[in-house]
């Protein structure tokens, strides 16, 4: 595998969140840690014409993302002890625990809230893409659990010529240009109408 990276199809989640809980059980991760997130975008509103009917533009889409082991990751820059590296093998950022200190700069570097500081263990954690499972030619926990299969992963040479180039970005998600992420999403037709005009994450306190 060259590098590593994920599919979504955005419109075939519902927003259970049953990659998040998945992979929070197989990590046994800590209550206030989950390596994937779902975002709950939501916006739009109605309005009454001049006959006194009324129409709407309302929206409503689901956000899941973990990491996106990008091209140019923005933790990996930051860090000052090189615990946060990318594999040259398989392209996946990940935490050397023996180096880490849990400084915290990645989590404020990375613009897809993906590191996150575990005080417990006392160093960084973020998902690593199952490597391990990867290894024994499985698939990540997320992809596994999903029950509408919005999520895939594997080489993303393989997954763009099995899915498309599809967008590397929908709101609220920074321009791709930053960091250049591998993750192809297959965007809802809800997904187009937001901006952050129009949209915002209705569950921040999960995020």
């Amino acid at each position: 595998m060259s590098q590593f990276g994920f599919y979504y199809d955005n419109s075939r989640c519902t927003g259970c969140k049953t990659c998040v809980m998945a992979c929070k059980d197989y990590y046994d991760s800590h209550l206030d840690i989950a390596y994937r997130k779902v975002y709950d975008v939501e916006g739009g509103q109605w309005n009454a014409d001049e006959g006194g009917a009324y129409n709407t533009d309302a929206f409503l889409y689901h956000l899941s993302i973990g990491c996106n082991h990008c091209d140019n990751p923005a933790c990996v820059k930051v860090c000052p002890t090189t615990a946060m590296h990318k594999d040259p093998e398989d392209g996946i950022v990940k935490v050397d625990t023996s180096k880490c200190i849990g400084c915290g700069y990645c989590v404020m570097a990375c613009p897809y809230n993906s590191p996150q500081v575990d005080r417990e263990l006392g160093h960084a954690v973020k998902c690593e893409g199952c490597y391990e499972r990867l290894a024994e030619g499985k698939i990540p926990v997320c992809v596994s659990a999903c029950p509408l299969r919005a999520l895939d992963a594997g080489d993303i040479d393989e997954l763009r010529a099995k899915y498309g180039e599809g967008v590397q970005q929908i709101y609220p998600m920074p321009s791709p240009d930053v960091t250049k992420p591998n993750i192809i999403i297959k965007p809802s037709p809800a997904a187009e109408l937001a901006n952050a005009d129009t949209g915002y994450v209705s569950n921040p306190e999960e995020v």
